[in-house]
């Protein structure tokens, strides 16, 4: 059974300010984005606000989430100079943060660290001013591929639970919910500010959702995203739920009263969407926190 969308899940679609000009880049310099490999919602008002998220390691994941757009195939050669012109593209659109992601390439010796790292570091050579997100996969729960990419320092690292674990079975097969937190866990020991989001929608109960809230806070998670789940075709995993707006300001007010740095939550919040605007605050939190602590 599928449920018809509620007014409220509607996009602002336009092609027109950077829009036009990110996808020429895109285009020119081999580049993709989850914007478009993912369906996102926001992609067009993100893309003419000049925001990007690059999808790094080709488009092919070797995962297979019932809830995902990526495609499921076979890995794709690693290009050696998407890191270089990861960074030329933020250059030239003078990106003031940008975010970072991959598919999941579990087919590769570290999982694809070292072209993250390898990104981080050349947009620091050319782009010094631009704050940098990172959106990791797990690396299988490997500690070496995870600390190569926090030896690079992003700003933000990000790693996603997507829902609750008991759907995991059904929704993220070769994902493990604590495997998941553990990659949060060590980005915060290492003093980075830390990042996840969840989807809702997917069959999850409303005290489900609070637990992971209290899990990812424990784990050291700053910031936190929740969106609504929407089914990219009929061959994904049906949405079950519908949550109203009233319902995300209500779950924003809960993840702030446990002590997030920064929330976002709303039927259209994707875990790229506003990214500067929760790592500013969560900075500025953090900051604010420490000064209070001495």
């Amino acid at each position: 059974m599928y449920l018809r969308k509620p007014k409220w899940i509607r996009s602002n679609i336009k092609t027109d300010g950077q829009h036009k000009q990110i996808q020429r880049l895109n285009e020119t310099l081999k580049l993709n984005t989850v914007c478009t490999e993912a369906l996102c919602p926001n992609r067009y008002e993100c893309w003419g606000k000049g925001q990007a998220t690059y999808l790094i390691l080709g488009t092919a994941c070797t995962r297979n989430c019932s809830f995902c757009n990526v495609t499921f195939s076979s890995p794709q050669a690693i290009n050696p100079s998407e890191p270089a012109n990861v960074a030329k593209a933020i250059k030239e659109l003078k990106l003031k943060h940008v975010v970072i992601t991959s598919v999941t390439r579990d087919d590769l010796p570290d999982g694809g660290a070292s072209c993250f790292a390898d990104s981080v570091m050349k947009i620091r050579k050319i782009c010094p001013a631009t704050t940098i997100e990172i959106l990791i996969p797990d690396f299988q729960g490997e500690i070496a591929p995870l600390f190569c990419v926090l030896e690079s320092r992003p700003d933000v690292l990000g790693h996603n639970v997507e829902t609750v674990p008991r759907l995991y079975s059904n929704l993220r097969k070769g994902a493990d919910y604590s495997r998941s937190l553990g990659v949060i866990t060590h980005a915060k020991t290492q003093g980075l500010i830390t990042k996840s989001a969840l989807m809702l929608g997917l069959g999850e109960t409303e005290t489900e959702i609070i637990d992971v809230l209290k899990d990812l806070h424990k784990s050291g998670c700053d910031i936190v995203h929740l969106g609504q789940y929407l089914a990219p075709s009929k061959y994904h995993t049906p949405v079950a739920r519908y949550y109203s707006p009233e319902s995300y300001q209500r779950f924003a007010q809960l993840a702030e009263s446990m002590g997030f740095a920064a929330v976002q939550s709303g039927p259209l919040v994707r875990s790229s969407f506003a990214s500067d605007k929760s790592f500013n605050k969560a900075r500025q939190a953090l900051l604010t926190l420490q000064e209070k602590t001495g």
